[in-house]
């Protein structure tokens, strides 16, 4: 065997990143790419709040909180869907970009492209919140929250393949794990797409999430093995 074959996986990691300089920008990069997705979910949940109906609006015509919630009750809904979305998919980067050791141009590159997605789901809630209620407007979101979840899962296959971008300690299996886990969310929204015919069970649709991400938690523990 030879020493570079009996070389610990973290050895190897320090050997395969380069230069100090080409680590130094790789780590700054990533730093940059967290402060600007931050920045982007952060407006993203702000400007979906604001689509809350407000009393300084011409059509505030409600005197109690059943007419309200009566005529408003599906726009609240859909509105809470969307922020619970944006703050589980900006938890999730938040998981990704502290696994990872440093960026590189392709790793950048599918992160602002799962910023693009970001801003297209914010405007599926309001043309949601727009327009009447239809299987196009439902759609759209569910379409939007999907690819949202697909560019997460095709950034941290990026970042795990061969380990370029991973902390020298995060192993293999943690690396699998994590995949099984960011798997929920795209799942969730891909559930939602045959009810988009149907209002009220499209709604009831998104609350699959917590057995959905429990399915993908149980394989990841699988995953890890005992105490994982």
């Amino acid at each position: 065997m030879s020493e570079a074959q009996g070389s610990d996986p973290g050895m190897l990691h320090t050997m395969e990143i380069g230069s100090p300089a080409e680590l130094r920008r790789g780590r700054s990069q990533l730093r940059r790419l967290e402060t600007l997705t931050d920045v982007v979910y952060g407006v993203a949940i702000w400007r979906v709040f604001m689509l809350f109906p407000r009393p300084d609006q011409p059509e505030w015509n409600w005197h109690s909180w059943r007419e309200f919630l009566a005529a408003e009750g599906m726009t609240i809904v859909l509105i809470a869907i969307g922020v619970a979305v944006l703050i589980i998919y900006w938890l999730q980067s938040n998981t990704l970009f502290g696994l990872a050791d440093r960026a590189d141009g392709k790793f950048a590159a599918r992160a602002i492209l799962q910023l693009f997605f970001v801003l297209l789901f914010l405007f599926s809630i309001r043309v949601g919140t727009e327009l009447p209620a239809s299987a196009w407007t439902r759609g759209f979101e569910s379409v939007a929250a999907l690819l949202l979840g697909l560019t997460s899962g095709w950034m941290w296959s990026y970042a795990t393949k061969d380990r370029r971008l991973l902390h020298a300690d995060v192993t293999d299996a943690e690396a699998r794990a994590v995949d099984k886990r960011i798997r929920a969310e795209p799942a969730t929204a891909l559930f939602t797409l045959p009810f988009i015919f149907t209002p009220i069970l499209w709604e009831l649709a998104w609350f699959s999430y917590p057995a959905v991400r429990r399915f993908f938690k149980a394989q990841a523990r699988r995953l890890l093995g005992p105490g994982g």
